[in-house]
């Protein structure tokens, strides 16, 4: 039996538990090896003592990293990058890809790069020099890159927009694990939000929108932290929503409380400062448990949201409209139903993890066998 190839999965910090989409997608490849490759190691559940660690916590160690950081190369890292051979090293979000492109590139070894949202959205459009140095550093990954994938047709339109080779992007759905069943739980809750709560994920929305029917009183599960969480607390308790809030939690309790709703709500919008979704995967799990989603016609949610078909979808910042498509979910449970259905069936199609991870494997084969050469006569643009 020949030995696998090695795929390197490279991501700055290893790994924050809401990226579990990276892990997922790595340990479902069917014949290729992933090697999870950090910068640095988070505290996380999902970071795994398996994790190589480029820069540990030392004084040396974070000398290393800010040197990678500030130049875009590392002796460190190519040394680390040349003990692993990999055949293929795949970052996730642009700014990752432009850290290790270099030494992809003096190593000889294809760079792919996962954009996933943030990373061409609202990072690129930060004003002043910090702005104009991501679009730089964009600029320079993509010319190294032998592949970009994006996560959604949405997030391909702005990566070329930014200056990808439309000819090196490819769109390519992560996916979600699918259960063998849909599982037969009792409905805790009405509605569910799983995600952060920062801006774009429109949790405050939500709230609004749960806030004018009270005729229905929905019981309603908020799962996820940040910045917005107590202000997000507080408007439910005034507006006498009927809200728990349970904070970060890991990927199977999250998938327990999914099972026992009735639908999730992912309200999606762009933020002030311009950041937008790929593909949300808590849209996706949903779906593979029977939910319908009710949700926003935002980025690339309508690629994974049929409206009518496999959920609701309204438009952003609009919590009538959401309020008027939870209420009318939760009072047909036959149209429920069918599009929870018909949810399923869309993502067993089109976000199979282990028919995405299988398609993954051929881009990488694609891209060991020709390299996907950069053009000739084009010189890498400079970061600085």
């Amino acid at each position: 039996m020949s030995t696998p190839k090695v795929a390197v999965i490279w991501r700055s910090g290893m790994l924050p538990v809401s990226e579990t989409f990276i892990r997922d997608q790595g340990d479902a490849l069917p014949s290729w090896r992933p090697v999870y490759l950090g910068a640095t190691k988070v505290a996380s559940p999902i970071a795994a003592d398996s994790d190589v660690i480029a820069y540990p916590d030392t004084p040396a160690g974070r000398r290393a990293w800010n040197l990678l950081r500030l130049t875009g190369g590392s002796a460190r890292l190519r040394r680390l990058l040349t003990r692993l051979r990999p055949a293929v090293v795949h970052a996730h979000f642009g700014g990752d890809g432009w850290l290790i492109s270099r030494t992809a590139q003096q190593v000889g070894v294809p760079l792919v790069i996962t954009l996933h949202g943030v990373d061409v959205t609202r990072q690129p459009a930060v004003p002043g020099p910090r702005g104009a140095r991501h679009r730089r550093k964009l600029r320079v990954a993509f010319h190294h890159a032998a592949l970009i994938i994006a996560v959604s047709a949405f997030i391909r339109d702005r990566a070329v927009e930014l200056g990808a080779d439309p000819a090196k992007v490819r769109v390519h759905y992560t996916g979600v694990p699918i259960p063998a069943e849909t599982p037969a739980a009792p409905k805790t809750w009405d509605v569910i939000f799983v995600g952060r709560l920062v801006d774009k994920k429109g949790a405050d929305d939500l709230v609004e929108a749960l806030g004018r029917i009270p005729e229905l009183r929905p019981r309603a599960l908020f799962i996820g932290s940040g910045p917005l969480e107590q202000s997000t607390r507080a408007r439910a308790a005034e507006l006498g929503v009927d809200a728990t809030f349970l904070g970060a939690q890991p990927p199977e309790v999250v998938m327990g409380h999914m099972a026992q709703a009735r639908m999730l709500a992912a309200p999606s919008r762009t933020a002030s400062d311009g950041d937008c979704e790929g593909l949300p995967t808590t849209i996706l799990e949903a779906a593979s448990l029977g939910l319908p989603v009710v949700a926003t016609h935002h980025s690339g949610i309508p690629e994974a949201v049929r409206h009518g078909e496999t959920g609701l979808l309204g438009a952003e910042r609009d919590p009538v409209a959401l309020a008027d498509n939870i209420r009318r979910l939760l009072t047909d449970e036959p149209l429920r139903e069918r599009l929870g259905r018909a949810a399923r069936q869309h993502v067993e199609t089109t976000f199979d993890l282990r028919r995405q991870t299988r398609l993954l494997e051929e881009l990488y084969e694609s891209v060991t066998s020709s390299g996907l050469p950069e053009r000739a006569g084009a010189p890498a643009p400079t970061a600085r």
